[in-house]
């Protein structure tokens, strides 16, 4: 047994944890002051006020002044990529769009080049540098898509990678499917071949390898049309994944209503979200995902977070780590921006990394708050005055240790 007491604050403790956190509810973070918490194995035993600390455990740790909070979810990420995008970071401050670095052969098309004259192990190497480097900031659990392959055998090794990484760290990881991301330029002339490789040859295999939870579409301009999402949403519903959906970050692009339509677990990015997007929304479980290290990294519009929450939404925050637009796992750093660009309050920002985004990730019913029997996904952080100071020294890194399935972690 491991023992954590002197805890200055316990932060997130729902003795029964909700399915997920709407509207006016995400404004709601209970904590425990000058707290224990035990964990048994792998997982959250209990915990209480210091008068009743049990006295007997195998390991102990003193937090005296210290936070802890249960390990964030970031359900959006990409992080297994070959090499970085700097190059175009440099093309973004000369006043190139997102699109015409797209256009130029850049983009997701660069880093499909890339990770194509990559080796499997070499890939594995540098994407578990970016698994270790995140959980050191107090990532828990974390959600990986392909998509940078874009042919049937660069997918399906992606998603081996993705495999490999669930078997060899401590991290609880969910794999997607994300062979629409882009158009190759090879199909650039016959859109509809790359689609009938998508559904005919790519999703078959990746299933029979039982290589993804999830399936993704990247429906927005530029990218895949509603009608194309459509089938290939349909087609891996037959198969047996559930969708997660890149929608509406560069327009209104109906990503929203088709995600909602083929009950997909999350819809991201979300820039462009009005009443009837909202409306849509409201009549759903499915889960509004918002990246705003993308929005602050590309300088685009923001997504109408305050808005969403006071029409009764949920809202899950997640990273969006790639080479491209969000070269970042901080997810402390993504909370500062949704609290200062999306005029999200600590609170809610906390919920929607935790709760929110466990659900985001399929992940609700063992991850994403204190509860026992839990899976004991943890960080300890330095010590600090209140829960608010995280998201406002957004650039310190406050997390001390982190406790992954029951274990302390080496930094």
């Amino acid at each position: 047994m491991l023992l954590i007491k002197n805890i200055k604050q316990l932060i997130q403790v729902r003795p029964e944890a909700p399915l997920m956190l709407r509207g006016k509810e995400m404004a709601e973070l209970p904590m425990l002051d000058n707290a224990w918490l035990l964990i048994e194995n792998d997982v959250i035993h209990s915990f209480g006020h210091m008068e009743n600390c049990p006295e007997n455990a195998d390991e102990v740790i003193d937090a005296t002044g210290k936070l802890v909070f249960p390990s964030w979810c970031d359900s959006h990420t990409h992080i297994v990529y070959a090499g970085s995008r700097e190059s175009e970071f440099v093309d973004k401050i000369h006043g190139l769009s997102y699109e015409e670095i797209a256009r130029r052969g850049g983009g997701i098309l660069n880093s499909a080049k890339r990770l194509q004259a990559c080796s499997e192990d070499e890939l594995y190497n540098q994407a578990l540098l970016r698994a270790n480097e995140i959980a050191t900031f107090g990532t828990g659990a974390v959600e990986i898509k392909s998509g940078y392959g874009l042919t049937v055998q660069d997918e399906l090794k992606m998603l081996r990678v993705i495999k490999r990484l669930r078997e060899t760290t401590q991290l609880t990881i969910r794999a997607t499917f994300l062979g629409a991301h882009a158009i190759p330029i090879e199909y650039k002339e016959n859109r509809a071949a790359y689609i009938d490789l998508i559904v005919d040859e790519m999703l078959p295999k990746v299933v029979a390898e039982g290589l993804a939870d999830f399936v993704d579409v990247f429906c927005d301009k530029g990218f895949f049309t509603v009608d194309e999402t459509d089938r290939i949403l349909s087609e891996a519903k037959k198969l047996g994944l559930q969708a997660k959906i890149h929608a509406n970050e560069l327009d209104y692009s109906g990503g929203i209503q088709v995600g909602v339509k083929h009950d997909a677990l999350s819809v991201d990015h979300l820039e462009y979200t009005g009443n009837e997007e909202m409306e849509v929304l409201l009549n759903s479980n499915t889960m509004p995902t918002l990246l705003p290290s993308t929005a602050f990294f590309l300088r685009i519009k923001q997504p109408p977070a305050r808005e969403m929450m006071q029409a009764g939404l949920p809202i899950a925050l997640a990273s969006d780590y790639n080479p491209g637009s969000s070269p970042s796992g901080k997810m402390s750093f993504v909370l500062s921006l949704a609290c200062i660009n999306l005029r999200m309050t600590p609170e809610e920002a906390i919920n929607a990394a935790t709760i929110n985004s466990a659900y985001a990730m399929g992940i609700h019913a063992s991850h994403g708050s204190i509860t026992p029997g839990k899976i004991a996904n943890l960080f300890i952080t330095q010590e600090m005055s209140s829960y608010a100071f995280l998201p406002y020294a957004f650039g310190s890194n406050l997390v001390e240790s982190t406790i992954l399935k029951g274990k302390v972690q080496n930094h």
